[in-house]
């Protein structure tokens, strides 16, 4: 008699259509399960789709991790609680664009993507940081805070555009990746580049 967790069980193994990825696999499995397994019946995972499966909320959790933690560096690097607000606000429009590039192209929300979202933190953070230290350097100098922020938007504008496109630009092939690990390239790239151009934007 095979046991799991104590519980008599019956093993399945299997693997999704070429094409199809294992985030869909699973939830068809979990789909079929709740329709026709009978009262008292459940299903578990083991092995990989176990881990793919607890996985799945740890990617939002090292996000918010790694936001804190950019906010708290920013904080110390300014001396202010304040100012590191405006890096932190200006990173939404950019996930929202990753998530949105993800959608279009059909590619799942996974490992690849939560990749892709800590690095979305660090660009378009650097992007807003262009901005707020020059204007906190004219703040300082004397000049009107509203002052300060359109001068450092008016002379940060082209910086940012060239870099920011540029990357863009070199994220397109991998975001059309064919081929081995094709996917998992496609979701870094098109979340990023996505991300990336509607951050930017």
């Amino acid at each position: 008699i095979t046991r799991y967790n104590m519980y008599p069980s019956a093993e399945l193994n299997g693997d999704g259509r070429p094409g199809v990825s294992s985030g869909k696999v699973l939830a068809a499995i979990q789909e079929t399960a709740r329709e026709q397994l009978p009262r008292g019946y459940g299903i578990d995972w083991a092995g990989i789709s176990r881990d793919e499966v607890t996985a799945g909320e740890q990617g939002i959790v090292i996000f918010w991790i790694c936001l804190v933690f950019v906010y708290l560096v920013l904080a110390a690097q300014y001396e202010s609680f304040l100012l590191p607000m405006v890096v932190v606000l200006s990173l939404p429009p950019g996930v929202f664009g990753a998530f949105l590039g993800l959608h279009l192209a059909g590619l799942d929300n996974n490992i690849f993507a939560h990749m892709a979202l800590v690095l979305l933190i660090g660009l378009l953070g650097k992007n807003a940081i262009l901005i707020v230290e020059f204007a906190e350097q004219r703040r300082r100098e004397g000049m009107a805070p509203l002052a300060a922020a359109l001068e450092g938007m008016r002379l940060r504008l082209r910086p940012i555009l060239m870099t920011s496109l540029a990357f863009f630009v070199g994220l397109l092939p991998l975001a059309a990746a064919t081929g081995a690990g094709a996917v998992g390239n496609r979701t870094v790239g098109t979340a990023t580049a996505a991300g990336m151009l509607l951050g930017t934007i």
